[in-house]
């Protein structure tokens, strides 16, 4: 019997012949953390070890907290850019971006184990990579041991065949993915995805599908790394850290679920949990007070543009507060160079550094008791932008750009 995307990865980097269920302890080739989880990562590291297993592929970001709203957070930032100088590891520090982006752009590796302090560590699993969060305990003893536990997850094949319509892009894909099976409905499982729609995909498309299969409970999402893979490390300089991995035609999958994606319409998760879906359509005249586009789900160039292409000579409601977060600081030096950024601040929006603030409700985006935002993150949770009496709604970067223009949430394809 074939393996799994899963169960071939974590047999390459167990040394052994591991299938779903079995226990893997496999060696890490990325650990980290960022700075709302590193403090407590770094604390526990220094309390029972002393050097790192390979400084060269320990991180600690700088993101959530970017630029730092108040001098506990500051003092933070301290500790974490002093434990860099200390061990040698690798520091991104206040404005480079988001911990998921940049991981994506210049550190994985197809076939990789990548672990985070952080749940959307799953980002990488667009590149082929075996890409999870973990506690910051544990992501301490990786960076200590080089290698971890995992049980090696169950693996749910999911298969995309089909064009998109005008309005529908790969985030109403995964909103129309969870509203299917449920917030729980892949709980520590593998979800691996196929179909001509997948092969089709770029690589941002990708990353926003993995990025949020966490929401749904899986340990990973995984793509198989093909030539649209290749062609992407070749532009990000990277062409030598290629190589190709996909699943076995007779792997064995727990469960397979088909979805045709010319059926789907613009999607909509409500408050306040991600699994809560709606069509765009059935919720035109829910007034929206501020659309945030961006994050590390959808804030990469591919994104700013379909946004642009919506906004451009128009202007964003007059009480709708739009907020742009790119994913990174290459992502931003690419959308001024195209002319987006313009465009979008003379569409009203208001740009932000490169990283979490808004999404995580942070700084630089909290909402008002009673306000409701449209967000292109991945997490609408009750509180999770900073105000318990608000209320979020998540969709594409096409929706968002439309509810921005008409204040209240509106599907794309009206504007488009």
């Amino acid at each position: 019997m074939g393996k799994t995307l899963a169960e071939k990865i974590l047999s390459n980097k167990s040394q052994t012949d591991v299938r779903a269920g079995d226990i893997a302890i496999a060696w890490v080739d990325l650990a980290f953390a960022q700075d709302t989880t590193g403090p407590l990562t770094i604390n526990e590291f220094e309390s029972s070890f002393n050097s790192l297993a390979d400084k060269d592929r320990t991180v600690l970001f700088l993101d959530h907290a970017a630029p730092s709203p108040n001098c506990q957070l500051s003092t933070d930032h301290i500790l974490l850019r002093n434990f860099a100088k200390k061990t040698g590891c690798l520091l991104s520090d206040v404005g480079e971006g988001i911990c998921h982006q940049i991981v994506a752009e210049s550190m994985a590796r197809p076939g990789d184990v990548i672990i985070g302090a952080d749940s959307h560590t799953v980002t990488a699993g667009g590149l082929g990579v075996f890409a999870t969060g973990m506690g910051s305990s544990d992501v301490a003893v990786a960076m200590a041991m080089g290698k971890t536990w995992f049980r090696v997850p169950e693996s749910v094949k999911v298969i995309v065949s089909g064009n998109f319509q005008k309005g529908v892009f790969a985030k109403d894909l995964i909103l129309h993915l969870i509203g299917l099976i449920g917030a729980d409905g892949a709980t520590y499982q593998s979800l691996e995805f196929a179909g001509d729609t997948i092969d089709r995909m770029s690589i941002s498309e990708r990353l926003t599908v993995a990025n949020m299969s966490v929401e749904a409970g899986a340990k990973a999402g995984l793509f198989a790394a093909d030539e649209t893979t290749r062609d992407y490390l070749t532009k990000q300089g990277r062409s030598g850290d290629y190589q190709p991995i996909s699943p076995d035609a007779d792997a064995e999958y727990v469960k397979t679920i088909i979805i045709d994606a010319s059926t789907l319409e613009p999607t909509v998760s409500q408050p306040h949990t991600v699994d809560n879906t709606a069509l765009a359509r059935e919720l035109k005249g829910v007034r929206i007070h501020q659309v945030l586009i961006g994050t590390c789900t959808n804030g990469r160039i591919e994104d700013l543009a379909v946004a642009t292409s919506m906004l451009k000579g128009k202007k964003s409601h007059p009480e709708t507060r739009l907020i742009i977060a790119p994913a990174s600081r290459n992502i931003l030096l690419q959308a001024i160079k195209a002319g987006y950024i313009q465009t979008l601040v003379e569409a009203g929006a208001i740009i932000l550094p490169p990283g979490c603030g808004a999404c995580l409700g942070l700084h630089q985006g909290v909402l008002g008791d009673s306000e409701a935002c449209l967000s292109t993150a991945n997490r609408n949770f009750k509180g999770r932008m900073g105000n318990p009496k608000g209320f979020i709604y998540l969709g594409s970067p096409a929706a968002a750009a439309a509810t921005a223009i008409t204040g209240e949430i509106t599907d794309p394809r009206e504007v488009l």
